[in-house]
């Protein structure tokens, strides 16, 4: 892992186009390699785009490789690139919403696209936030990952055991919530949700934290810029009236078509090697 690192830190000194080019053919070697990645992308996307053929499905997870592997590399300029490079870098739609921020509490949701790293940067360029971070199991990758995504800005970290309590109070303290609710973290506290059709094991976290905090929802998308000139980073408009009277689970499935939509405009930078559909209903049989 430290050769690993070391080899992310001298590529991050290589222009934009170089650095994606060359993350991107790993990813085309990868998808060869790593067979069972392969196969779990390539079961998602047969259950979330049945429309498409079994050779654009090929094309689309091949794609995925390499956007995935290219975000790896990129995130050495995420890490450890100066100020100045990364806001030339990262464009920001319309910009962090600092205003709402301020006024608080606010929830800053962000799908798993590859480039959500991105979203999480141009937020603390601009604010302290709080998380959700599960612990990596190389404490050398551990170390790094952290001291990455706190150069900026104090941020504080919570481990999913700790649950809700520790996130209510920082964000009455005033710092944003950046979550990433929608992966398979089994049954408890989750329902099962359609995502593109299918049952999905879901969080119901967002309604509940924002019907018991009052928050304000803001959703986030980060996505390549063609051409490799960077990254786009999309603050959408604060959900109104969310949840409102809607139940746990209609508020779930609204965060989940939110979701879906933002899937259909790139759909090569969703995380597609996730198990999304690993914990099935009683009775049903799994797809992996």
């Amino acid at each position: 892992m430290r050769l690993m690192l070391l080899i992310m830190w001298l590529l991050h000194w290589l222009p934009l186009p170089l650095l994606g080019r060359f993350g991107e053919a790993v990813g085309s070697l990868l998808f060869y390699v790593i067979k069972k990645r392969r196969r779990i992308t390539l079961t998602n996307l047969r259950l979330c785009m049945p429309e498409l053929s079994e050779a654009e499905r090929y094309q689309l997870a091949k794609q995925h490789f390499r956007y995935y592997a290219r975000s790896v590399f990129e995130r050495g300029i995420l890490w450890w690139a100066p100020e100045s490079r990364l806001k030339k870098l990262i464009h920001v739609e319309p910009g962090v919403p600092l205003a709402e921020i301020n006024a608080g509490p606010v929830v800053i949701m962000c799908p798993h696209f590859v480039c959500l790293e991105v979203a999480g940067v141009a937020t603390m360029l601009e604010s302290s936030l709080c998380s959700i971070y599960s612990e990596q199991k190389n404490k050398v990758f551990d170390r790094a990952l952290r001291k990455g995504r706190s150069r900026f800005r104090p941020v504080q970290l919570f481990s999913r055991n700790e649950g809700i309590k520790p996130i209510l109070r920082a964000m009455q303290q005033g710092l944003p919530y950046f979550m990433l609710p929608d992966m398979d973290f089994g049954i408890k506290n989750a329902e099962f949700i359609p995502f593109f059709g299918v049952p999905a094991a879901t969080l119901i976290a967002l309604p509940r934290l924002v019907a018991t905090s009052g928050a304000k929802v803001i959703p986030v998308t980060a996505t390549y810029l063609p051409d490799y000139q960077g990254w786009q980073v999309r603050f959408h408009p604060a959900w109104e009236n969310y949840p409102g009277d809607a139940s746990l689970t209609e508020a779930t499935r609204q965060m989940n078509a939110f979701i879906e939509s933002q899937i259909r405009l790139a759909p090569a930078e969703y995380f597609w090697a996730h198990k999304r559909f690993k914990t099935r209903p009683e009775g049903e049989a799994g797809f992996y």
